[in-house]
């Protein structure tokens, strides 16, 4: 496939668009910033710099790809984005992402791309989760909560409801929101162990219920959402499969959130609490086994 990665040089951007190059595909990459310096980095595959808040600039990077691209897109991971609250003001990242996220999925639509995966967020679960009103009263949550309360994640949820206006105009459509949990690269996880050592460390990775998804997993499921053989707009949560601490989970919420959230039947003590299970019936989603974690879940 020749796919296009918006948000290519951000965090995660950069490894998804490697790993979809490495699997055989052509990748071209855009973003906001600079070129890449080439005297210290070669990348696999060509960049080109656009603001997509700006549908005539988004427009062209999807279709005038002669100097980018050897043929039009097959498919579009959009990525770009203010990556979170409080980077700006609410109004900016509210207006950047949703303006961003229109131009492409309008600008797919009239280039007849019908294969899109776009980065919505785990924060449309309702994050952080001890705010009144977001807690729910059990877990593993799923992708039926629907509790966006900053600009960033009402931004995430709107684009899910957008999606799905598109994909009624056209049946053949695939247009998949991907709530991402927390993504950690590689280096990150000798950080986790810290994570349990006090209540503090516990507390300040409790707003995701302790979630987070390795970049590396992140990007095989985008992978694997693009060569999946659905239609119309869905939404998944992509987590891996267990927490970040080393405390049991029956531990965590009844120290944690005063029991007044239960774990449901079935639950392992270390399994996330940010259910994965859509993901892996529809897509085919694996997650590897636990990375940094030397006992099983």
């Amino acid at each position: 496939m020749r796919i296009l990665v918006t948000g290519g040089q951000g965090r995660l951007g950069k490894i998804i668009a490697q790993h979809l190059h490495d699997n055989g595909h052509k990748v071209v990459v855009t973003d906001t910033v600079p070129q890449y310096n080439l005297a210290t980095h070669r990348p696999s595959y060509p960049y080109v710099r656009a603001n997509l808040v700006d549908f005539g600039e988004t427009i062209q990077v999807l279709s005038h790809c002669d100097h980018i691209a050897s043929a039009p897109f097959d498919a579009v991971v959009h990525l770009a984005a203010i990556p979170a609250p409080g980077l700006t003001t609410n109004s900016v990242v509210f207006q950047t992402n949703m303006m961003s996220t229109y131009n492409v999925f309008e600008a797919c639509r009239q280039l007849k791309i019908k294969n899109i995966i776009y980065a919505s967020s785990e924060t449309v679960l309702g994050i952080p989760m001890w705010l009144p009103g977001t807690t729910p009263s059990s877990v593993p949550v799923d992708e039926s909560i629907e509790l966006p309360e900053s600009s960033y994640s009402l931004s995430k949820y709107l684009s899910e409801k957008m999606a799905e206006q598109y994909a009624r105009r056209d049946p053949d459509l695939k247009i998949l929101g991907f709530r991402f949990s927390n993504v950690i690269t590689a280096e990150e996880y000798a950080t986790f162990d810290s994570f349990s050592v006090d209540a503090a460390s516990v507390m300040s990775r409790a707003w995701n219920f302790w979630g987070y998804i390795d970049a590396r997993d992140a990007s095989d499921a985008v992978l694997k959402g693009l060569t999946a053989p659905i239609k119309g707009a869905e939404v998944f949560i992509i987590a891996n499969e267990d927490t970040c601490m080393r405390i049991p989970n029956s531990e965590l919420l009844k120290t944690y959130f005063n029991g007044k959230v239960t774990l449901k039947p079935g639950t392992g003590e270390f399994e996330t609490l940010l259910s994965i299970d859509k993901a892996k019936r529809m897509l085919g989603y694996k997650p590897q086994p636990t990375r940094w974690r030397k006992s099983k879940l």
